[in-house]
């Protein structure tokens, strides 16, 4: 059955029937984890049987299970699809695929060593195994990602159908929050995110998943590629994971959004791989000027229905800076972010070399103990100390050979755009979903037919 995903055959019918999927876990969870687990059994005697195109497959199943957590979260479908599942699958799946033979990334490796120290060490004596898991297995995920898949090659037909696989669970997550929520005459919309307009669930996690089908649905219209099978239909999707996304009022999943599009709209207009300007400069801005138009509309139209407070939110005003008791600084625009940032860097100031351990940081920061962190950067100083800054460091060198890739090959500026996306969602979810890991792996990918240079 996934095969017939994975080929996109009937493209519409398959669009229609994760609308339906996210309608129905209104009702139950059970039907998501009816067809959660129905794919992957179904799905086991392809990969036995040896096909030459086993690692695309392989790679198309890792990347649909793996995209389903978020509407596993919100349809409550735990334990049956665990709530952090992307972690556990990711981590599952990559192992058996490097198990395979599927391994390039030797970077990957030094990545995982650097992340072994933490796990033995524990300055707060307070740390357990769920405090392990919950900031561990995103990094190694992400370091599995690495050695997963940088290097591997795939056309351009195979990278457009990793991305709808991606896309396809995410529209059943639209669907759910669309039909979750209540009228919106009924919602008073104020300065913090909004959970009635997230589906009932963390707004942050929502924003993230509703971000990145509005950047993959730009990119299919955009490409004049189909995902539903008709254009307009999928230019309608990518105004309503917009439209949406933006009501949640949890600003990280959309600026991280709207900058993967800037990213595409940069390279749009420059071209590729020359500096030009003059008439062919003029007629590719002229073309990405309508989509500006589009958003801004989506963007005052949604603001309008929140009686304005959209723009006051994204303008980092909250509940007390509104009415004047309380200061705007950087702390209040970041929801608090910094001052857990700047307790971070206090521990990696006092155990520069190897931190206070794997989880520590929540118990030991001095003014914002008990809150998790949402920056991935600043927990992996405080808990792994110079070992987590040469991880970061590894991490941001990989995504600069993304980016020198990108000025002189066609598919280059899209799998940069992940990978900022990727790099982005740490600064504001740190490494809490599937969205890190995954989307690092995939920009790490050889688009085969696309890597010749651009004259």
């Amino acid at each position: 059955m996934f095969r017939y995903i994975l080929e996109n055959k009937k493209p519409f019918y398959w669009f229609v029937f994760h609308i339906l999927l996210g309608g129905l876990c209104i009702i139950s969870p059970w039907f998501l984890v009816i067809w959660f687990y129905f794919v992957l059994i179904s799905s086991v005697p392809s990969f036995i049987k040896g096909l030459d195109d086993r690692f695309f497959r392989f790679t198309g199943l890792i990347v649909y299970v793996v995209a389903f957590e978020l509407l596993g979260r919100v349809s409550r479908a735990s334990p049956f699809i665990p709530y952090e599942m992307g972690k556990y699958a990711l981590l599952v799946f990559l192992s058996l695929g490097i198990i395979l033979g599927y391994r390039r990334g030797i970077i990957g490796w030094l990545m995982l060593f650097l992340l072994i120290p933490g796990i033995f060490l524990d300055l707060s004596g307070k740390v357990g195994f769920k405090n392990v898991v919950a900031n561990l297995f995103g990094p190694v995920s992400v370091a599995l990602a690495v050695i997963y898949f940088k290097g591997q090659t795939l056309n351009e037909e195979g990278l457009k159908s990793l991305l709808r696989l991606i896309a396809l669970p995410l529209v059943s997550v639209l669907s759910f929050v669309i039909l979750k929520t209540p009228d919106f005459q009924n919602i008073e919309f104020e300065l913090y995110a909004n959970q009635e307009t997230s589906g009932g669930w963390g707004s942050n996690q929502i924003s993230t998943a509703l971000g990145l089908g509005a950047f993959v649905f730009y990119i299919f219209w955009r490409n004049k590629y189909l995902l539903s099978g008709y254009r307009w239909i999928d230019f309608i999707f990518f105004i309503l994971f917009t439209f949406r996304g933006l009501l949640t009022f949890s600003r990280g999943g959309m600026i991280g959004a709207f900058l993967a599009i800037l990213i595409i709209f940069f390279y749009e207009t420059i071209g590729h791989g020359i500096s030009t300007v003059g008439k062919p400069f003029i007629r590719r801005l002229l073309k990405t000027l309508p989509v500006i138009i589009i958003l801004l509309v989506i963007f005052g139209y949604a603001d309008r229905i929140a009686s304005g407070n959209l723009v006051l939110r994204y303008q980092g005003e909250t509940p007390g800076t509104a009415a004047g008791y309380r200061e705007k600084t950087l702390n209040t625009f970041t929801a608090n972010r910094l001052n857990v940032f700047v307790d971070d860097l206090k521990l990696w100031k006092e155990n520069p070399l190897l931190g206070v351990g794997t989880g520590a940081s929540y118990y030991l920061r001095e003014n914002t103990h008990r809150i998790a962190a949402h920056v991935e950067l600043s927990r992996l100083l405080s808990e792994h100390g110079l070992f987590g800054l040469t991880y970061f460091f590894i991490l941001c060198v990989l995504g600069y050979n993304v980016y020198r890739r990108a000025s002189w090959t066609l598919s280059g500026p899209v799998l940069f755009a992940i990978f900022i996306l990727a790099l982005f969602t740490t600064f504001h979810s740190a490494m809490r979903t599937f969205v890190t890991p995954l989307l690092v792996g995939l920009s790490l990918i050889v688009v085969s037919n696309h890597e010749e240079v651009i004259e």
